[in-house]
């Protein structure tokens, strides 16, 4: 007699997973959580992972792909073709939804057809059972893309009994669209059109925060800013109302990735036991750049270049630091146009001093992160943010606003204790006054050394998260 216990089947359903596709920490939540969760010891929830196959994903991984079938799915009052292709990584499974119609484009999202592509992909999340054999007990959607497989699930599939967990990345963008989605796109009885309405608007976020039986977000300070206005983008209210099936569990990081001892972008290691080649890293990013040989502070940033990023109280003060201060700044990131040319702006005046990197390459990334002494996230918001857990891994020591995850995962430095230098108003003058606190300490080297040591240290695996993620999902099913 076989006394196995039968596990809980989640799948894990996200418009972006890396290291296949994305465009920020959506893709890697969706590509780290699963395996961490498959992973731990005497695990009993098996997490697979279904996303859409873009025509960016590379041919490296298509190669390793195995078609599995197809099938016509719904799509309101038509029919699409749905394939599904799968991949074994790093003990995880991977399904990928076919249709270059909706998804052999050249970036993610954007279009003016994206409520019918993510409509499609929400279909095809629970449709795929019937070609995978995977019939989950658990969806596990991400934001508003997949929205629509948790009010599928409680809707048009209710009779299949599958549970339903969604997790708010960001609340500001939530898949707000006009009435005639409705019967154009989503296609659910009129009798339950009601779960979609707000404001006038189809608000395919708000559908999956009623539905969900389980909600979820980045940071624990994020779920508690939700229930506020200034916070919510509208959607304060419905969160107040549900606000007794969420929780906030804070992000982890990819350590295998993020490793300064073994990272295959950086020219010299380190680790916290010997900091020596953290030194030879600033070296080589200067040389590359083009900037002095110095061993003065570098202040870095790495960031989509908008609004919410802070980037506005930066600007209000960069020009008086970088006259007055013996310090170097760089910036690698793309954004709003205003902000990118601010930046170049900021290279001409200071050539000697600043090189703003209007891009995003992952190894420039990997390089700053290692070579910087102080990296910048002054956010107005910020749900979790992985870079500051990023930056404490290579020793870049972060400047963060407390806001959602940054108060959850930064506290400031007291000489013994900490991980950043910290700042709650947002304004220009309060970000000022944490960065010259980091210049000062930066002054004594044993001191700032003896931090950068602590800081590398810190745990920001995905151990944490995945216990706390398994315990729902067992609790849940």
């Amino acid at each position: 007699m076989d006394n196995t216990k039968e596990k809980t089947k989640v799948l894990v359903a996200s418009p972006e997973v890396m290291p296949f596709g994305g465009t920020g920490g959506l893709g890697e939540v969706a590509g780290s959580l699963p395996r961490a969760v498959n992973h731990m010891e005497d695990s009993e929830i098996e997490c697979r992972v279904i996303m859409p196959l873009y025509g960016s994903v590379k041919p490296e991984w298509r190669e390793k792909m195995t078609f599995l079938g197809y099938k016509d799915i719904p799509v309101a009052w038509r029919s699409q073709y749905m394939g599904i292709f799968e991949l074994e990584k790093d003990g995880v499974i991977y399904y990928f939804v076919d249709n270059e119609y909706y998804f052999k484009r050249n970036k993610f999202y954007g279009f003016y057809d994206d409520c019918e592509r993510f409509s499609f992909f929400s279909r095809a999340v629970i449709e795929s059972a019937d070609i995978t054999g995977f019939a989950p007990d658990i969806i596990h959607a991400n934001d508003w893309q997949t929205a629509l497989a948790v009010v599928f699930a409680k809707t048009v599939y209710a009779e299949r009994g599958i549970k339903a967990v969604f997790t708010i990345h960001n609340v500001e963008y939530q898949g707000r669209y006009g009435k005639d989605v409705l019967g154009e796109c989503i296609g659910i009885d009129d009798a339950d059109n009601h779960y979609l309405m707000k404001d006038g608007d189809v608000n395919l976020m708000k559908g999956a925060i009623l539905l969900a039986d389980l909600i979820t977000t980045v940071s624990p300070t994020y779920a508690r800013e939700l229930t506020y206005p200034v916070s919510a983008f509208g959607m304060d209210s419905v969160i107040r109302d549900n606000e007794y099936k969420m929780i906030g569990i804070l992000n982890g990081i990819d350590t295998v990735s993020y490793d300064p001892t073994n990272d295959p972008f950086l020219g010299y290691s380190y680790s916290s036991a010997n900091i020596r080649g953290k030194r030879w890293c600033k070296r080589a990013l200067q040389k590359r750049l083009g900037l002095q040989l110095t061993d003065a502070p570098m202040v870095t940033m790495i960031s989509r270049l908008v609004a919410p990023k802070g980037v506005d109280i930066i600007a209000d003060i960069m020009d008086n630091l970088l006259a007055n201060t013996d310090m170097q700044f760089v910036m690698l990131g793309t954004g709003d146009a205003g902000y990118e040319d601010y930046f170049r702006g900021l290279q001409y005046r200071y050539p000697e001093k600043v090189r703003s990197l209007i891009e995003f390459n992952t190894k420039t990334a990997h390089e700053i992160y290692a070579a910087g002494d102080m990296l910048l996230m002054p956010s107005r918001s910020e749900a979790c943010g992985l870079a500051q857990m990023i930056g404490c891994r290579y020793g870049n020591t972060p400047i963060v606003r407390l806001t959602g995850g940054l108060a959850d995962s930064i506290q400031e430095w007291d000489g013994e204790n900490g991980n950043g230098f910290t700042f709650f108003e947002f304004n220009g003058g309060e970000l000022e006054y944490a960065i010259r606190r980091a210049l000062n300490l930066y002054g004594d080297r044993k001191k700032w050394n003896t931090m950068v040591k602590h800081i590398m240290d810190e745990d920001f695996t995905w151990e944490r998260s995945a216990k706390e993620y398994s315990k729902l999902y067992g609790e849940l099913k």
